[in-house]
């Protein structure tokens, strides 16, 4: 079996990529001008059934504009998890907010639980504004993530919001492709059930335009909003005339030339996680004291990471096993460090934080790239059993 290096998630570029980036070489619109970034904008609306896409340079620069549409500013509070990546918290402070940080269920996006409560039993309805006690600043929205494409529960977190009047950002960052199949929003994808929606394309992500995101909404002028500033807040074209702050977060024409292609391939991307994913299940499940942490029954996840849980049970630590595996040239990742921990946030408020402790401790996100192979895929678990039983 080979040993060469097997990484945790890289791109797969086997469709069209290098003939729609050519055709936008070729049309010498490479910047953020040129027709690839309208028609990419377009393909996302589409695919995840918005009336508009707006494209922009970057997942959390798009959460930016999403906290801006939604009209969150200085003085207010947002719900986040405390297990995310930074980048889904960093936009609350780029507006001036605070964020109130909320433990994770066992999809490992929010706990819906843990938000009612804190709503209900640390927090004031006056005139339509929610109040915290404790801070006395108002909560103006909840940021649900979709980790690892997992959905969070969005029947009950939307009505949640609805009665205490938040805006609700939904970060479908790492969750293209994921759609519920069941209950109040069956065959909705992510991204498009909250007020706003925010995409990525980073390289690691399902689909990729090496660096780039993308804002739907169900409210047209908050579309028209986020393009507004993203573009700068130009007014006019020829004169330059410019009615508010704005910000240079356009994506440009190469890069949403790859999208396109990317874009093409995104079913065929879904279908293969799911067939890595089972024989990761197949192969390790229950044995050892490891276990695969599912997905959500009720929706089409698009698996984007693999997540291994390490019970107590497990001869070995994750840390250990992380160190092991890298010897084997097998690259692992450990779930993010929460954010509430971090030396940024650490005087923020904090609840219900004991589920996401304990899978910060015990997961490992195993390699899980579409173009990974059968056999590197037997490699990597008969390493990681080896490494539990030794």
């Amino acid at each position: 079996m080979s040993n060469a290096f097997i990484p945790l998630s890289v791109p797969n570029f086997a469709g069209n990529e290098r003939q729609y980036v050519n055709d936008a070489v070729v049309s010498e619109w490479v910047s953020s001008g040129g027709s690839k970034v309208a028609g990419f904008e377009d393909a996302v609306a589409q695919y995840v059934g918005a009336a508009r896409a707006v494209a922009c340079n970057s997942g959390t620069s798009g959460l930016h504009l999403a906290m801006l549409v939604a009209g969150v500013g200085p003085g207010d509070e947002v719900i986040v998890p405390a297990l995310t990546f930074i980048a889904a918290v960093n936009p609350v402070r780029y507006v001036g907010a605070q964020p109130v940080f909320i433990g994770c269920d066992d999809s490992l996006c929010i706990d819906v639980d843990a938000v009612e409560t804190f709503c209900r039993e640390r927090c004031t309805l006056e005139n339509g504004v929610l109040i915290n006690n404790g801070s006395g600043r108002p909560v103006k929205a909840v940021e649900p993530v979709h980790v690892f494409g997992n959905l969070a529960d969005l029947d009950r977190l939307m009505e949640v919001a609805e009665t205490y009047h938040l805006a609700v950002i939904e970060d479908a960052t790492e969750a293209l492709g994921s759609f519920y199949r069941a209950g109040r929003y069956a065959g909705r994808h992510a991204g498009t059930v909250g007020d706003v929606g925010v995409f990525s394309f980073n390289g690691n992500k399902i689909i990729t335009t090496g660096a780039g995101g993308m804002v739907v909404s169900r409210h047209d002028g908050w579309s028209a909003q986020a393009k507004h500033l993203s573009t700068q807040a130009k007014t006019d074209e020829v004169y330059y005339t410019h009615d508010a702050v704005g910000y240079n977060y356009r994506m440009t024409n190469l890069q949403a030339a790859l999208g396109l292609a990317q874009l093409e391939q995104l079913e065929g991307f879904v279908a293969r996680k799911e067939a890595v994913y089972n024989q990761y299940v197949a192969r390790l499940d229950g044995r050892c004291g490891l276990r695969m942490l599912p997905f959500r029954g009720d929706i089409r996840p698009n698996r984007w990471f693999f997540s291994l849980y390490l019970e107590d049970t497990c001869p070995i630590k994750r840390d250990a096993l992380l160190t092991a595996l890298q010897a084997d040239g097998i690259q692992t990742r450990t779930i993010w460090g929460l954010i509430n921990d971090q030396p940024p946030y650490h005087s923020c408020e904090a609840y219900a934080l004991e589920k996401a402790r304990d899978y910060h401790d015990k997961v490992l996100n195993i390699p899980c790239s579409t173009g990974i192979t059968d056999a590197q895929v037997a490699r990597v678990c008969e390493r990681i059993l080896g490494h539990c039983s030794s």
